[in-house]
């Protein structure tokens, strides 16, 4: 009897693990059921959202899209003057959105503004003419060797004849100056220039 009411006992054991085991596993799959459940729920609202914020524009209708720049370029080059106050002289600037500004020399105006639309502007003028002004004359000869290196013009056959009294780089608009006895070269750094080895050297030492 004794070991009946054991194995009865141990029987009896064994049943009620079974039962909380069962019961266990059950409660694990309801609160994984649950949180599926939520998810989804999350994942709908979410997407909601999203489509509450998406408008579709039929392909026939015309779509105008307003563009906020990151960064402004400075307005377009649309003209210059000799400016003259006294006995000194200026070149005025014109842009595009009618504002203009006075330089004294060439080296001033790297900086402010697109050195190629002063050259067409230069080259157009003076396509057919020449300047006849002094400040327009060093305008369209630094332009001209800046852009057009030409072996045989003065200011390179002569470079020899003059002493390299600095040498400075512009590197916010990629322009070396060259400053010589009497004389100012400007030269972009993607273009070759026809320097002579005794300027070069010079320009290192």
């Amino acid at each position: 009897m004794e070991e009946s009411s054991k194995k009865e006992e141990i029987e009896l054991e064994e049943a009620e693990a079974k039962v909380m085991e069962g019961s266990s596993k059950r409660a694990g799959e309801v609160l994984e059921q649950e949180s599926i459940k939520k998810q989804k729920v999350d994942e709908d609202k979410e997407t909601a959202e999203l489509q509450s914020l998406i408008e579709v524009i039929p392909d026939e209708k015309e779509v105008v899209i307003d563009v906020v720049p990151l960064a402004t370029k400075p307005s377009t080059i649309v003209d210059w003057k000799i400016h003259k106050e006294g006995k000194k002289s200026y070149y005025q600037i014109i842009r595009a959105d009618g504002k203009s500004q006075m330089y004294r020399v060439f080296s001033q105006m790297l900086k402010s503004f697109s050195r190629e639309d002063l050259y067409k502007l230069v080259k157009a003028k003076y396509e057919s003419t020449r300047p006849v002004e002094d400040l327009d004359l060093i305008l369209y000869g630094d332009l001209k060797t800046m852009f057009e290196p030409y072996v045989k013009d003065q200011v390179w056959k002569n470079q020899d004849d003059y002493n390299v009294l600095d040498w400075m780089l512009y590197d916010s608009c990629g322009v070396h100056s060259l400053r010589m006895q009497h004389v100012y070269i400007h030269m972009l750094v993607e273009n070759k220039y026809p320097l002579t080895p005794s300027t070069i050297t010079n320009m290192i030492n």
